[in-house]
């Protein structure tokens, strides 16, 4: 199986490929050095019998994540794209330096405010807010790595605020994560046809912000261990699926 990883910064990129290769570089890259792509580059490891895993950068926000997506899933072809990063934890539900993987990515933010509340783009009539990955494989994914199960929300804007965190669990109870790319990395996955995989190493909690708290090489190690757990799955789920 051939999956597209994508990630919003090179230090997210890194821990997925040292998880799936290992602390040495696989001697048989598919791409040994970064390939330049529009809004990122790709890094191409063959890592694990069955896997065939491309890691590309792609940029922070939605837009720049669907941009990027959308480009490398025109060069090549793939079964499987999986948003990967790190993110904010709802507490105490995601503590820092956990995982979470989604059973839904959600845009969260995308919509209208209105005197009633906040109205998100379907609910408004003008698309989905809401992509759902391949229930089996989410939940394979989370027992593999010890991963919450939860909705992971994507923001165009982080959550600092005790208001905006509250107002954020009020609209999503059951949310364990936010972060910036799941969504449009998804909308880009779905474009062509493919699932979409999110999973999130939480380095803060969402609400009021403070720098001083964030754990961002805990939740980067995290995530490297959450990969090396996660790639034995992904070549039993492609092996199940890629040619159904």
């Amino acid at each position: 199986m051939r999956a597209l990883i994508v990630t919003a910064v090179a230090a997210e990129a890194d821990s997925v490929v040292s998880g799936l290769t290992g602390p040495t570089p696989h001697p048989d890259p598919v791409t040994p050095e970064p390939r330049a792509l529009p809004g990122g580059y790709l890094l191409s490891r063959r890592d694990l019998p069955g896997l065939a895993a491309d890691v590309l950068v792609g940029g922070v926000g939605p837009a720049a994540a669907a941009a990027a997506t959308a480009t490398a899933l025109a060069l090549a072809e793939y079964s499987l794209v999986v948003s990967a990063g790190i993110g904010g934890g709802f507490q105490p539900a995601a503590p820092v330096g956990s995982l979470v993987v989604a059973d839904a990515v959600v845009a969260a933010d995308l919509g209208a405010e209105t005197p009633d509340g906040f109205l998100d783009v379907q609910q408004l009539g003008f698309g989905h807010s809401v992509h759902l990955p391949p229930a089996e494989l989410a939940a394979r994914a989370a027992e593999a790595t010890g991963a919450l199960l939860a909705p992971v929300l994507t923001v165009s804007t982080v959550t600092g605020t005790a208001e905006g965190a509250a107002r954020l669990a009020a609209r999503h109870p059951l949310a364990g994560a936010e972060a910036m790319e799941g969504f449009g990395v998804a909308e880009a996955a779905a474009a062509h046809g493919l699932p979409v995989l999110e999973i999130r190493a939480v380095s803060n909690a969402v609400g009021p912000r403070d720098r001083d708290a964030w754990r961002i090489g805990d939740a980067l190690a995290a995530l490297t261990a959450g990969f090396r757990a996660l790639g034995p799955v992904l070549v039993t789920w492609g092996e199940r699926h890629e040619h159904r």
